[in-house]
């Protein structure tokens, strides 16, 4: 059934010019992508071509595939692969792509309280924080960033609990701002960090590696399930951002002198530039 409603799609966008779509494109996606600045340069050129406009939702990876589970809208960009291909698997989503990565960076104030600076990994840090009990501020909204950070604790086999430890519930920005005013660590998608590097006088102590690696999805919203999303221009939004000005806008985008997303493409970013260097 989806492979003729596939078909039926890709006819119906030949046969007629896209301006006769409805013109409204509703994007959830997460709030390091807005955050970070990236969409105000990556969606323009998409909405002046085809005389749309994109409404950006942006909420935490969790809540951002809650809304694309109910049909809410029309695609997400995401960052939490188990979630997504449960997604998928669950016939909420199709056309799955990746769009681009970053790496998770673990921040904390200058001082360096659980003396974190000269750890070999990720996982030996946080044993540290928590050893100590280092204040240490999350997420706690069900986020990419949130799912990542469980993992962690779970992969170095600790239960983090107590006064140190603040589950907040707000997005990447609103949290290294409470970190850096409670003087705490906290983990962050690395364009988020740049964006705020201005803002605040936490530091990058840990980032890069096969733990930290954080990748971008896109999705569309099945319209087997949900025939009343725009799945035309949701696939017209996919190729665009897999393809070759999407990939050159994400490449390109840069602040602080920094990378913020490296695209698909290698060819169009240095391998070298995994890691953050901040000053």
């Amino acid at each position: 059934m989806y492979k003729l409603l596939y078909t039926l799609a890709i006819i119906v966008t030949m046969s007629f010019d896209i301006a006769n779509a409805e013109s409204i494109l509703k994007l959830c996606t997460t709030t390091s992508t807005e955050n970070s600045g990236l969409l105000a340069v990556l969606n323009p050129p998409f909405e002046k071509r085809f005389g749309l406009r994109i409404d950006v939702i942006a909420v935490g990876t969790g809540k951002a595939l809650e809304l694309g589970a109910n049909g809410d809208v029309d695609v997400v960009l995401v960052h939490a692969p188990p979630a997504e291909k449960r997604f998928v698997k669950q016939g909420f989503g199709v056309d799955r792509h990746k769009v681009m990565h970053n790496y998770f960076v673990l921040a904390g104030p200058k001082g360096d309280p659980a003396g974190i600076a000269n750890t070999q990994s990720v996982l030996e840090a946080i044993t540290k924080i928590y050893n100590t009990q280092s204040k240490f501020v999350s997420r706690g909204d069900d986020s990419g960033t949130h799912k990542k950070e469980k993992e962690l604790w779970k992969a170095a086999k600790l239960k983090p609990q107590g006064d140190w430890y603040m589950s907040v519930g707000q997005g990447m920005g609103a949290v290294l701002r409470i970190a850096d005013d409670k003087r705490a660590y906290t983990l962050s998608d690395k364009g988020t960090l740049i964006a705020y590097w201005d803002k605040i006088e936490l530091v990058p102590f840990v980032s890069g590696g096969d733990e930290l690696y954080n990748p971008y999805h896109v999705i569309a919203v099945n319209p087997e399930h949900f025939p009343h999303v725009n799945y035309i221009l949701a696939k017209k939004y996919i190729e665009y951002l897999t393809g070759a000005e999407g990939q050159k806008i994400i490449a390109d985008f840069k602040s602080a002198g920094q990378q913020m997303f490296f695209p698909v493409d290698p060819a169009l970013y240095s391998r070298t530039a995994s890691y953050v260097v901040l000053e």
